[in-house]
């Protein structure tokens, strides 16, 4: 996979930089900031682009350089790496995208297998989600669905959380240890507790699912 790196830590980008390279990724540059991404992406297509959120320009910087890139690279997964599981960031990332993009944290994408899962995730067209900040959302919900949360069984809480760590219905299973047939039941009925319209699409009201969830934390924070 050829993958594209902007990360403002020199130690950090220098040890990420190792670990692509150890799992077999193509690094086709790493840049400080988000203008020389950008500008190194004109030149040098890659599959997924993987920013920090908190670096130049501004405070911000990742979210405002991968605002640029995915209207100038549709089709290019982008993941973003924080010190800190924050649900605004995710609520701006999403506004982003809800299709090939991921947000991690950086102390957990520190070995090969977790970081080539994540990636492999995204440039399949995935929603990835820190797994603590997507357990968070879903056992602390607030706001006008509340009620609907509390009616979901501890399963159906179990099933929400993976959907919005981004996982399939087969990686659901696999985490649950159940079959995907069940999987499949425990989604319809969240559907149909959430109150999801049933004309939309299976993507479409998965990620409805997730964001069900993530815009009640607006109030909070």
């Amino acid at each position: 996979m050829r993958v594209a790196l902007a990360e403002d830590g020199a130690l950090f980008r220098e040890g990420l930089l190792m670990l692509l390279e150890a799992a077999g990724h193509e690094v086709v540059g790493s840049t400080a900031d988000g203008d020389a991404l950008v500008e190194l992406l004109d030149t040098e297509p890659a599959d997924v682009a993987i920013l920090d959120i908190r670096m130049p320009p501004g405070p911000d910087g990742g979210l405002v350089t991968a605002e640029r890139l995915r209207a100038l690279h549709a089709d290019m997964g982008l993941l973003f790496l924080s010190h800190y599981a924050e649900s605004h960031y995710l609520m701006r990332i999403l506004q982003i995208g809800t299709e090939a993009i991921g947000y991690r944290l950086k102390e957990k994408v520190g070995s090969v297998d977790v970081l080539s899962d994540t990636l492999a995730r995204i440039r399949a067209g995935e929603i990835v989600i820190e797994p603590v900040l997507a357990k968070r959302l879903v056992e602390h919900p607030r706001g006008e669905r509340k009620g609907a949360v509390e009616s979901l069984s501890p399963r159906e809480l179990d099933v929400l959380r993976l959907m919005a760590e981004g996982r399939s219905n087969n990686g659901i299973a696999a985490q649950l240890f159940v079959t995907p047939k069940a999987v499949e039941k425990h989604i319809a009925s969240i559907f149909g507790k959430l109150r999801l319209a049933e004309d939309a699409t299976e993507h479409h009201r998965r990620v409805l699912a997730v964001l069900t969830y993530l815009r009640a934390q607006r109030d909070e924070d």
